[in-house]
């Protein structure tokens, strides 16, 4: 986790009323267009991507771009 800036503000991508520990993704956008991805269950473990990446995919999920990947 050497890369990644101390004081982020880490937003928890959780269902509204969501109690308990999660596990949950939780996200923080970094200077230079990073974003940082991690699960509270293991948030030493981080991932980085841009911010261009982060927008394509989440308007992916808004259009059901992946929603052959949940089991029916």
């Amino acid at each position: 986790m050497s890369d990644v800036p101390p004081g982020l503000d880490w937003i928890r991508a959780a269902p509204e009323g969501a109690t308990g520990p999660g596990p949950w993704i939780e996200v923080a956008y970094g200077e230079d267009d990073a974003v940082y991805l991690r699960e509270t269950s293991d948030p030493d473990t981080v991932v980085t991507t841009t911010r261009r990446k982060w927008d394509a995919f989440v308007l992916g999920v808004r259009a059901g771009e992946f929603d052959h990947f949940v089991e029916p």
